[in-house]
């Protein structure tokens, strides 16, 4: 009998990428990889933004590199991405929601919504898993979806849809950059307390519409997403590919 070998959930020695990183879940999955040894490089359009995490990080004896970027515009994230290391993780925790009604729904907001949640992950995950084929790193991209991309939810039919694509792109993805050892999975969470989540949590009825159908009967946590996306992001996960992390508390269960 061979003794198995414990995979690691460290991630010394390699370099992450996240988008969103400034503030809310973006922060978190920074913070949670920066404590399992990465180096991690932020990014985020408002560079005040950026830098207050970066600062706030480092009262904590932790470094995230703050990187100014716009990531729906697809010839500044190649600039950008040309003066960067090579990158061993990915994390795509940029994302937009506008809530309204399926029947008065706009174009503007379904337009905004899918060239960050679908338009702007599809290229910036293109162009770093160029890089890492190229270089023979054998990475892990991780995309930042919800519990929304496997169910319906009142006032969220262009949030729904953007998440169900993303979906299907991790899983297109994944049967394409298999052969070069580059993992692509979704990380999924429920109803998370954050900035962004703090006005619709706000309204009684739908808070309670959202306690009734998360099973453990609580809200989420940023903390509860930083295990996930280390796991995610490790060789502890190494035969994991186009799969779906549900973070959600039950709520895709019924």
């Amino acid at each position: 009998m061979i003794f198995p070998e414990m995979p690691s959930f460290g991630l010394h020695g390699k370099r992450a990428l996240v988008t969103g990183g400034s503030r809310g879940l973006g922060f978190a999955c920074a913070v949670a990889l920066a404590h399992a040894g990465a180096q991690v490089w932020i990014a985020a359009r408002d560079r005040q933004g950026l830098d207050a995490a970066a600062m706030l990080a480092s009262e904590h004896q932790l470094v995230l590199h703050p990187v100014a970027l716009d990531i729906t515009d697809v010839a500044q994230v190649e600039s950008v991405l040309a003066d960067l290391p090579a990158f061993d993780i990915l994390v795509n925790s940029a994302g937009l929601a506008r809530h309204e009604p399926f029947l008065t729904a706009s174009e503007a907001s379904f337009d905004a919504v899918m060239a960050v949640n679908v338009r702007a992950t599809f290229f910036i995950s293109q162009r770093v898993a160029a890089r890492m084929r190229d270089r023979q790193i054998a990475g892990s991209i991780i995309h930042l979806s919800s519990q929304m991309g496997h169910v319906g939810g009142p006032r969220r039919s262009v949030y729904c849809a953007s998440k169900f694509a993303l979906e299907g792109l991790t899983k297109a993805m994944a049967l394409e950059l298999g052969e070069d050892g580059i993992r692509v999975n979704t990380l999924c969470p429920t109803f998370i307390e954050t900035a962004l989540s703090a006005p619709s949590l706000a309204e009684p009825e739908f808070r309670r519409y959202v306690l009734d159908n998360i099973k453990l009967r609580r809200l989420g946590k940023v903390e509860d997403i930083m295990g996930p996306v280390v796991f995610l992001a490790s060789d502890a996960a190494g035969m994991i590919t186009g799969s779906a992390l549900m973070v959600d508390g039950g709520w895709t269960a019924t």
